[in-house]
């Protein structure tokens, strides 16, 4: 399930998707790249996180996020 898409260059996105792997629930947040079909093609740049590891992820942008602000 696609949770929602940034524009980065050109045809490239990042997309962050909820996905089930061996019974366990991840988020995604990989590089996609538009083919010459306009499909979308997941790259190997990317990481996958277990709900818990998303927290410690939101935490740590948040706390970088403060400290480009001042």
């Amino acid at each position: 399930m696609v949770v929602g898409e940034i524009q980065k260059t050109g045809t490239d996105k990042i997309i962050v998707t909820i996905k089930e792997f061996k019974g366990k629930t991840y988020v995604d947040v990989r590089n996609f790249f538009e083919n010459d079909e306009g499909e979308m093609i997941p790259t190997k740049k990317g990481v996958s996180l277990t709900p818990e590891n998303l927290d410690e992820l939101i935490n740590i942008l948040t706390e970088a996020k403060k400290q480009l602000s001042g």
